[in-house]
């Protein structure tokens, strides 16, 4: 089909054909459907520099409250709460 061809159109039409629908996959599916979840949204894993009132800070707005995350992580992160880990997962409590 060349270009006058297209613009020669003679008025005949065919119905646009719909896109496929993604196949349901749940509600933690990822954007592309491939079916993989997301992590927990109550779940954060340490980068470097990380300290539980930076993470309490980014949650809850306030770095004061650091002690809510060290007690429900106390048997990851130890006796110690300034020596979280890069890497750790630690679970996040709602307020």
């Amino acid at each position: 089909m060349g270009l006058f061809d297209f613009l020669s159109d003679k008025g005949e039409t065919k119905p646009a054909e719909s896109a496929p629908k993604p196949a349901t996959t749940g509600k933690d599916a990822d954007f592309f459907g491939t079916g993989e979840t997301k992590p927990d949204s109550n779940t954060y894993t340490v980068v470097s520099g990380d300290t539980l009132s930076k993470i309490a800070k980014h949650h809850y707005g306030d770095g004061a409250k650091w002690h809510q995350i060290y007690e429900a992580n106390k048997a990851i992160i130890g006796n110690n709460p300034d020596r979280i880990e890069i890497g750790q997962v630690l679970t996040i409590p709602s307020l």
